[in-house]
């Protein structure tokens, strides 16, 4: 079966739904390919922090209504150390700007259903997904689907297929400049059926280990602690876990953690990833395929965002106008920000995490820099800023 579009999309996750519903606004066609399910990409649980810039893009596209009636915005986050909290007020410190607690799968089951809506072509439970052709003007996806085989045949292809898709490493060797670290701890998360306690984030620093509370809804808590890369989940039940989060996160003014029944449990471990540059031909990579950032910093679902935007503009401007400039200076225009966010996310890990081989001198400066930006304006200001999302453009 042979099928013909302006854009083949690898990959059915915020990046590469966001993409294909933007180039419909602007009238150019696209099919995106998936080789999962529909229903487990919509029940995916991944990241829930969305910065203000990545609000405003999803209700001016017209997907935003239902984030709206059921995201939790939050004007802050709290610091907790040394048994007390501190609370960082980001829309003070930011002229106005916030975050919206709202879970990545809910963003994807709102996009699929703005496809849906729009007769947008989603082939879901693909195999054998490849990619041919990418230096040429006709880049081909192949796949089966239903056993049979179909290719499709485009002007440009969207690698948005994740960290471990098929777009990426189809890019010739020597192409790509990797430029990767691996940290030397994991989270073990846990989903909870638990009211929050606390109405915003909380990113806590211990002696035994950093610890995160946060939160999917008005019903569910979403916790996390620091524990080794090697940790076999099976050595944690669930009694261990809440009391490790007791430990670390509650604080001497008697605030104390509410329990539930554990839904969900998993260790992931952290690395920082990036590749450049994220082009090649007619293929362009978006999203995890072209970058990772530990989670700390809360950046890896809204920079899969802003890359899809800008990669929305230049191939709308490519298609109505036949100029490549904008994408010419993809990679270049996505990597300003990419970096940006790769050293935030950097520097928080590094700031609230416990590393093997530190000493008591390297705690002390940990502290010292908690301890300063606490108190100062200029540097609580520095890290709303980023957590909240710079500007776009």
């Amino acid at each position: 079966m042979l099928m013909r579009t302006q854009v083949g999309i690898v990959g059915a996750g915020p990046a590469g739904l966001l993409l294909s519903h933007l180039l419909h606004l602007h009238g150019v066609e696209s099919v995106v390919v998936e080789n999962r399910s529909r229903d487990y990409v919509e029940h995916r649980v991944r990241a829930g922090v969305l910065e203000q810039g990545t609000v405003d893009l999803l209700n001016e596209s017209g997907v935003g209504e239902r984030m709206q009636r059921e995201g939790l915005v939050h004007h802050g986050i709290e610091l907790r150390f040394g048994g007390r909290g501190h609370r960082i007020d980001m829309t003070d410190l930011t002229g106005g700007r916030s975050i919206t607690v709202y879970g990545q799968q809910e963003v994807v089951k709102d996009l699929i259903r703005a496809r849906a809506g729009a007769d947008g072509p989603i082939v879901f439970g693909a195999t054998d997904v490849a990619v041919h052709d990418l230096d040429t003007a006709v880049p081909r996806i192949t796949f089966r689907n239903g056993g049979e085989t179909v290719e499709i045949k485009s002007n440009v292809i969207a690698g948005c297929d994740g960290f471990h898709g098929i777009c990426r490493p189809s890019i010739p060797s020597g192409v790509l400049s990797v430029f990767e670290r691996t940290y030397p701890f994991a989270w073990l998360g846990i989903l909870a059926e638990a009211p929050p306690t606390h109405e915003e984030l909380i990113y806590a620093y211990h002696e035994r280990g950093f610890a995160l509370y946060s939160m999917r809804s008005p019903e569910i808590t979403r916790l996390y602690v620091q524990v080794a890369p090697e940790e076999d989940i099976g050595g944690w039940p669930d009694e261990r876990i809440w009391q490790e989060l007791h430990t670390r996160l509650e604080t001497d003014d008697g605030w104390k953690l509410r329990e539930g029944k554990i839904v969900e449990k998993g260790i992931t471990g952290m690395r920082s990833f990036v590749v450049e540059p994220m082009q090649f031909g007619r293929l362009f990579l978006a999203g995890d395929a072209a970058h990772i950032v530990p989670p700390t910093g809360a950046k890896g679902m809204n920079l899969a965002v802003a890359d899809v935007r800008a990669l929305a503009r230049a191939l709308t401007g490519f298609f109505k106008s036949g100029k490549t400039d904008m994408l010419d200076a993809y990679s270049a225009t996505c990597l300003k920000r990419i970096w940006r966010a790769e050293h935030f996310s950097w520097w928080m890990t590094s700031m609230l995490h416990r590393f093997p081989s530190d000493d008591a001198f390297q705690h002390r400066l940990q502290r010292s820099q908690l301890e300063y930006v606490a108190r100062s304006r200029p540097a609580a200001t520095s890290l709303a800023e980023n957590y909240v999302g710079l500007p776009f453009d």
